[in-house]
């Protein structure tokens, strides 16, 4: 009997395509076709199988890494890891939430984990092609989030009791634009819900008043024909419908029960959005940007009130969601469910004796 047992434990390890080294879980690649990378390699995930009380619930990631919103960027990022599978890891690191250390990630630990790795530059959005008989690009980022479902509800998930779509960055954006599908997706006894991690990017004036945020998601709409795919409801009520790529113009449209995890003072958009390159010509929050110690009175009223704008835009929500929640706090970081440091490690923070899973030294809201 022993030794059927360990037998079954070999194959059900086997089964899950995954390598320990040195306390890390590197899980193996699934390439999917009928849909294509921005240089036409097929997309892929990593999947590692959940067992015991977790063997039917499902946790879906995605990954994160920014966007491409013209031709030569895009081609740019078609000759790396974001753009083509041809540059992946085959062997992808699972920690933080995608962890299978009970101890290290308590609440998903034995779920079915899988990170949909991202290669279309548009948070899974996309639906245009660019040729121009010397070069080609797929902008597919939709056709790749179809395919990785199709091909992963008969491998379980379409029997799922309990399932989570979560991100981080732009990964986190994909969450927002992709919750609803996933909702619909899945059977109606399926309990879903979503997460967004940094995901919520504000429409926000820069320093110098210049909407570059809001121009940089112009612009990628247009070029990768996302306006479409966005929320319906969204698009058919504001006048420039390009802007419902910004999860504060559609996040009360949305039914599905969603959590947003975010920092009131998220360092991405703190050096891309409210200070831009192109808004700090002569360096002067150059200093600032590497040590928040080092920020003047004048710059520190500046990032508090990105943090009041942040907590307004996510007011309504707060107020009328009756489904949802929130957990903004004060770090100066940028995704935090990732990595085990931030995710859950020794002296998390607990509140009203719950011990929260996103860990820094740093003030909460």
């Amino acid at each position: 009997m022993e030794l059927a047992v360990s037998m079954l434990l070999i194959l059900l390890n086997l089964a899950s395509w995954c390598v320990l080294s040195e306390g890390r879980l590197l899980v193996d690649m699934t390439l999917v076709s009928d849909a294509f990378c921005l240089d036409g390699s097929l997309p892929a995930y990593h999947l590692h199988r959940g067992f015991g009380a977790g063997a039917s619930n499902w946790l879906l990631q995605f990954e994160g890494g920014g966007w491409c919103n013209d031709i030569q960027s895009c081609l740019d990022r078609a000759k790396t890891k974001h753009g083509s599978s041809l540059y992946m890891n085959k062997l992808e690191d699972f920690n933080g939430i995608l962890s299978n250390d009970a101890s290290l990630n308590p609440d998903f630990y034995n779920w079915n984990r899988v990170k949909l790795r991202y290669c279309d530059g548009g948070s899974f959005s996309g639906d245009a092609k660019f040729d121009n008989g010397t070069s080609v690009l797929y902008f597919r980022g939709q056709k790749i989030w179809e395919a990785i479902i199709l091909d992963l509800l008969p491998k379980g998930l379409g029997n799922a009791d309990k399932a989570l779509l979560s991100g981080c960055s732009a990964g986190g954006l994909s969450s927002f634009l992709q919750c609803e599908n996933f909702y619909r997706a899945l059977p109606t006894n399926t309990s879903v819900k979503c997460l967004s991690d940094a995901g919520f990017f504000l429409d926000e004036r820069d320093i110098t008043l210049n909407y570059t945020m809001r121009t940089f998601f112009e612009n990628l709409v247009s070029l990768q024909g996302i306006e479409k795919n966005l929320d319906k409801n969204c698009t058919s009520f504001l006048d420039n419908p390009k802007l419902c790529m910004f999860p504060q113009y559609f996040l009360n449209y949305m039914a599905t029960p969603f959590f947003i995890l975010n920092t009131a003072y998220d360092v991405y958009q703190f050096h891309h959005a409210l200070v831009p390159p192109s808004a700090d010509m002569n360096g002067d929050w150059k200093r600032c940007k590497l040590s928040i110690a080092s920020c003047t009175p004048q710059q520190l009223d500046i990032l508090q009130g990105f943090r009041g704008d942040m907590l307004a835009a996510l007011s309504s929500f707060l107020k009328d969601s009756t489904s949802g929640g929130m957990f903004i706090n004060s770090c100066f970081a940028h995704c935090q469910s990732e990595t085990q440091e931030t995710w859950f490690a020794l002296g998390s923070p607990s509140i009203q004796d719950k011990v929260h899973r996103f860990h820094y030294t740093c003030y909460i809201l």
